[in-house]
Parts: C-alpha cells; structure tokens; sequence
C-alpha cells in the first residue's frame, strides 16, 4: 500500500484518486485516516502489489507538480510492538553538531574543508571524524550545555516521540555525533537505545580525540541488527530513518527505512523518502 502526505490546508483527496486512475488507467480509491499529526493528513491506496522504485520516483514527481506532497510504499501497518531507530543530526534535530562546534572554537571553516575532503571520497568517515575532532581540542566540556539549548528539533520530532511512547514503542538513536548531545537528548525523549561517539577530555577540556568504537555506517546497521535481537522483534516491525548516505545501511536492515529531508547520495538509493511533511507523519504507519 501507499501512503500520501499532504499539508492539512492543501489536500485533495479527489484530484489525487483521479490523478492515480488516470496513471494507472483504473479506478483508485484512496482512503482518508484518521489524523494524527499536527499540521499533515494521511490518504492511503490500498493496492494488491508493490510498485517498483522507478515507478514511485515518477509518481512523486507528477504529484509534486500540483502541491507539496510525499509518499510512502509499505507492506502493512505497524502494530505497537515495534523499534524505531534514528540518526541524530539533520534527522533529528536542524543542526549538525560538529559544525556547531567548530564554530564555538572558531574553526569552521577548517572542519568544513575535512568534510568536503571526506565527501568527495578522500577520507573515510573515521578518518574524517578524527581529523576534525582535533580541531576542537581545548573547548571547554561545558560547551554542550550550552550548546544543547541552541538546537533545534526538526518539525514533528517532539509529538513524535510522545506519540511513540503512548504505543509503547522502543525508541534508538544512532549518531556518528558525540554522546554528550545524545546523553541529554535520550532523558529529554526518554529514549530507550543510544549509539554516539566519546570525546576524549582531561580537566574540563577536550583533548580533540575520540576514544572506543567509532559510530559509522556499519556500526549503525549492526545495533539495529543488536536490538532487533534483544527485542525479539520481526524486520516487517523495525522503521529505520535517517538523511545521508551513511544511514543506507541501516535502513535497508529495516522492514520500513525512510529518508527524512534526504541528501541526494541517500536518495538513489532507497524508495521511502520524505520531502517535506513533519516526523510526526511517520505516527501514520501504525494500523488505527
């Protein structure tokens, strides 16, 4: 089945039917949920197959044309008994952590040209990580909470979660960022899992290292794997969400990985995105 999200004050669920049957040249009927999200509606087409990648990236654009509207193919409807992990920055939250950082120390400009460096293949993602750590060493340790104040949660991540734990839902954030923002985003959403990164410190300061295993690609995807595991749970019961390519994994170790505000190298990869909806639509994988 497809679910189609549309902005509350713009969705036509008639012209989307019509625009369906005249792509598909039969009638397609199209089911309005019940609405659990703030400011999105959720419309479902409840079909006997799947449709491959290609077709559901040319349905997107012909929809995208009229209004603001994103898509989602799934096999069936989540019941509560389900994992949801999440990577943390530009999923989660607006922000990329490290960046804030560097800019605190006054050095932005020389941990941007690392992550360039790493994006066009020349560093791997632990050799990118340690380098630009290093930049940050001699930042005091109070400048996370500071900074954790600053960040700002992606639209729809608080009812969310809230939403998640009145079904009781477990709860995982994987980050290649650094436990101390992790640490107080888990008591604040009252996370069950968290996977992040330790910056080494000695009196009150960083010392521009990182210390244990390095949360990457790999290490995303095998704590999902760790957890599914430990929950007993199915594949068809696990959502796996994140934005860049090293969450490609991790979401094709899922029943259900979607793309949150994806970059382009995370995109053609995967089939689930979502574009412009808030977090809070993913309240509408659960059957009513």
């Amino acid at each position: 089945m497809i679910l189609f999200f549309s902005p509350k004050n713009d969705s036509d669920p008639q012209r989307l039917s019509e625009a369906l049957s005249a792509r598909f040249k039969q009638p397609v009927f199209i089911e309005r949920r019940s609405e659990v999200s703030k400011n999105f509606v959720c419309d479902v087409w409840k079909m006997d197959h799947s449709l491959p990648r290609e077709e559901l990236v040319y349905l997107r654009q012909e929809l995208q044309r009229f209004r603001k509207i994103d898509l989602i193919q799934i096999s069936s409807f989540l019941n509560n008994g389900a994992l949801f992990c999440f990577d943390m920055d530009s999923t989660l939250i607006q922000e990329e952590v490290i960046d804030e950082l560097a800019r605190y120390a006054g050095v932005y400009e020389e941990v941007a040209h690392v992550t360039k460096e790493a994006m066009e293949g020349n560093l791997n993602f632990q050799e990118a990580l340690q380098k630009r750590c290093s930049y940050l060493k001699d930042l005091p340790v109070s400048v996370f909470d500071e900074l954790y104040f600053k960040l700002h949660p992606n639209h729809g991540v608080p009812e969310l979660f809230q939403g998640l734990k009145n079904k009781n839902v477990k709860t995982a954030v994987f980050s290649g960022g650094f436990t101390d923002i992790l640490e107080r985003f888990k008591q604040e959403y009252s996370i069950d899992e968290i996977r992040a990164n330790y910056l080494d410190r000695a009196e009150d300061k960083l010392l521009g290292t990182v210390s244990g295993t390095v949360v990457d690609k790999n290490i995303k995807r095998d704590s999902l794997l760790e957890l599914q595991s430990r929950f007993q749970l199915e594949k068809e019961n696990i959502v796996a969400v994140g934005d860049g390519a090293n969450d490609q994994l991790m979401l094709e170790a899922s029943g259900i990985g979607i793309g949150f505000h994806a970059k382009e190298g995370l995109k053609v990869n995967i089939s689930n995105w979502i574009d412009f909806a808030s977090m809070d639509v993913l309240l509408y994988l659960f059957a009513e």
